[in-house]
């Protein structure tokens, strides 16, 4: 498996969501999977859209493409069917919750004073 692509059990849990698959009105889209990808990859590693791999085809269609899903509600319907099934795969982490010493947080350390030549312990 290539590291930004998808596994097939994630693909078969996202591929009825899409729109052009077989039975669905209007033309049919045979690379979904891969238009999907690249929607990952470029989220994944933060590219521009014009620096999507050529592998993907034209980054003006995929842009396009996206746009027109995003509009249409394809992702939205996606991801709240994902986030229903709380399957574990993914955890975050809120960082109001995690810990961390207070010093880190810049608070002040204590420091030993001298006074006039004497030495005080902290």
């Amino acid at each position: 498996m290539r590291r930004y692509g998808l596994r097939d059990d994630q693909w078969d849990r996202i591929k009825d969501f899409l729109p052009g698959r077989e039975g669905h009105v209007g033309g049919t889209a045979e690379d979904n999977r891969l238009f999907v990808e690249a929607i990952l990859y470029r989220y994944r590693t933060g590219c521009p859209w014009r620096d999507l791999p050529e592998r993907f085809g034209s980054w003006k269609s995929v842009h396009q493409r996206f746009s027109r899903w995003a509009k249409s509600g394809v992702f939205q319907r996606i991801f709240e069917t994902l986030a229903s099934d709380h399957d574990n795969e993914y955890m975050m982490i809120d960082a109001t919750i995690v810990r961390a010493h207070q010093h880190s947080a810049g608070a002040r350390k204590k420091t030993v004073r001298k006074r006039s030549g004497a030495r005080v312990a902290g």
